[in-house]
């Protein structure tokens, strides 16, 4: 990697950047150096103005806008819905910070969802920018973003700042680029502070912020906001009007939360753009899966097979998408049994299953999550194929009750009944597999799958997961939603009370579902889900 300046230098900006202060170094010498400066000891920058005058002449054009970015109309759309559910209300959505990875250098930058869903921005725009829904007098919001454009060609952060420079991670948008892209009004992130000062059209609405999406913006609208008025009448009532408020406080959410509540249930009908990008991850997730049946064989020679499966799907979701929608899980043998393995770093042998669950995240954020268990060698042993058929039928209940009209906790009554039965019939439970299923006194059965069977799925691989019980675990099925079908059964290694036949197998089958309007559409039906489909096509593969 080229040398950088530290992020406590590049965050300061240009005039705290290279070439301010003593060009020789002499000004370091006189008097202490700062522990933030230091970072920058090993650069050997050029700094006369001489440098300066040359670098800032000579280049062509920019060119003209982009064009409407496909997403905007839809994100335009969201945009009114929630305008509608807060009127008067100065809604605030973060993109979110650059986050540092290690010293001075930062993660690959992901906006927050919420923020994407808005905006319609993707892949890794636009670092600190801010969503503002100002509210009007005659009613409605005017959306506006603030961002931090690309700086001149005669300033230093052109050249010399590491985090924002053009020179170091290419060419940002201008204020007219984005404004072509989005169809909304873009101002300079250095106006933020101001703008969210301002006075509100109706004194008695207020600001709202998503809370979790940058520490610096929750605190500037925190500023921002009036005191609370003090509603206390008498001293001698003090204590038990401080136990009234906190009673209230419990029971009410704070206008942030629901302001969070509400964009994550805004997502859980998606409309067709959305859904076509969920398609186009699936599509990329299942060719991931392609090439990691290919791998089997290098990893069984690796002493890190598990590295060889991840690095093989991960390198069709860079090239086919925007990466990883989560961080890959390649369990081989009875890693599957540890239901989010990681750390892959184990060896892959002849004989074992592999359980991948993995997921394309597309450009545009919406990500993929499936998973197969995989035979190394090709084909199930009688065990193996016990096991996974047993999940299979579950994932077959689960399906048949994925329709319109059915509550979302069906899907997971569906699998278990099948799961508790097939427990039953390999006398693994202590009780009849009706008892098991009393959700009061039972439960036996989940010993052996204690994750839930389905979760919405969007531009987060657990989506809408801000949503309130009745419109989610409580709520009919509608066309347009997205979630998951994964049942599981695993059985450790150290597991006394299966047969040693079982031990250390774990089998998980994942699948990715839209609602239409008289059932389901499962798509990721593509790659192989039955046990001599799936031995058929690593066949093929091989």
């Amino acid at each position: 990697m080229s040398e950088g300046t530290s992020t406590a230098v590049v965050e300061g900006g240009p005039q705290n950047g290279p070439g301010h202060g003593s060009d020789d170094g002499s000004e370091g010498r006189e008097e202490a150096q700062r522990l933030a400066e230091r970072g920058s000891n090993r650069s050997q920058r050029p700094t006369s103005q001489a440098f300066r005058d040359f670098i800032a002449q000579g280049w062509a054009p920019r060119p003209a806008p982009p064009e409407r970015l496909a997403a905007a109309p839809w994100a335009a759309a969201r945009r009114e819905r929630i305008s509608e559910r807060f009127p008067g209300d100065r809604l605030v959505l973060p993109a979110g910070p650059l986050k540092v990875r290690s010293n001075d250098t930062d993660y690959r930058f992901r906006p927050h969802s919420a923020f994407a869903h808005l905006t319609g921005l993707g892949a890794d725009r636009e670092p600190d920018a801010v969503l503002v829904l100002e509210p009007r007098a005659e009613g409605g919001h005017e959306a506006q973003l603030f961002f931090r454009p690309r700086a001149e060609r005669t300033t230093d952060e052109f050249w010399a700042n590491a985090r924002y420079g053009e020179f170091w991670v290419g060419v940002r948008p201008s204020l007219e680029d984005v404004e072509a892209e989005l169809g909304l009004t873009c101002r300079h992130i250095d106006e933020l502070e101001k703008a969210l000062g301002g006075p509100l059209p109706d004194p008695t609405g207020t600001v709202r912020v998503v809370p979790d999406a940058d520490p610096g913006v929750l605190a500037l609208v925190t500023s921002s906001r009036p005191a609370p008025v003090d509603d206390a009448t008498d001293d001698t009532n003090d204590s038990d009007d401080d136990e009234a408020d906190n009673d209230s406080d419990d029971e009410a959410p704070s206008p942030d939360a629901e302001l969070a509540e509400a964009l994550s249930e805004l997502r859980l009908v998606k409309d067709a753009w959305e859904v076509e990008q969920l398609r186009d991850a699936v599509a990329a997730t299942i060719a991931g899966f392609a090439d990691v049946a290919r791998s089997l064989h290098a990893a069984v020679r690796h002493e890190r097979g598990e590295r060889v499966i991840e690095s093989a799907f991960e390198g069709v979701a860079r090239r086919e998408g925007n990466g990883v929608g989560y961080e890959t899980i390649a369990a081989a043998g009875p890693h599957a049994c540890t239901l989010h393995w990681i750390r892959n770093d184990g060896p892959v042998r002849p004989g074992q299953l592999v359980l991948v669950d993995a997921g394309v995240e597309a450009t545009s954020l919406y990500t993929a999550d499936v998973t197969r268990t995989l035979p190394v060698d090709g084909r199930f042993s009688p065990a193996q194929r016990r096991v996974y058929q047993a999940v299979l039928d579950a994932a077959d209940a689960a399906f048949a009750v994925a329709r319109p009209g059915s509550k979302f906790r069906d899907l997971h009554a569906a699998a278990m009944e099948v799961i508790a039965a097939r427990l039953e019939s390999w006398g693994l439970l202590p009780v009849s597999a009706a008892e098991a299923l009393d959700p009061e006194k039972g439960g036996q059965h989940r010993r052996w799958m204690v994750h839930g069977t389905s979760h919405h799925l969007g531009l987060d691989v657990h989506d809408c997961a801000q949503a309130r019980r009745e419109m989610y675990l409580d709520a009919e099925l509608v066309p347009g939603m997205v979630f998951t079908i994964e049942p599981g059964l695993y059985f450790k290694s150290d597991d006394l009370l299966v047969p040693d036949e079982l031990r250390g197998i774990g089998v998980r089958i994942e699948d990715d579902v839209l609602v239409t309007e008289d059932g389901c559409v499962n798509l990721s039906a593509a790659l192989p889900r039955r046990p001599a489909d799936v031995e058929e096509w690593m066949a093929s593969l091989r």
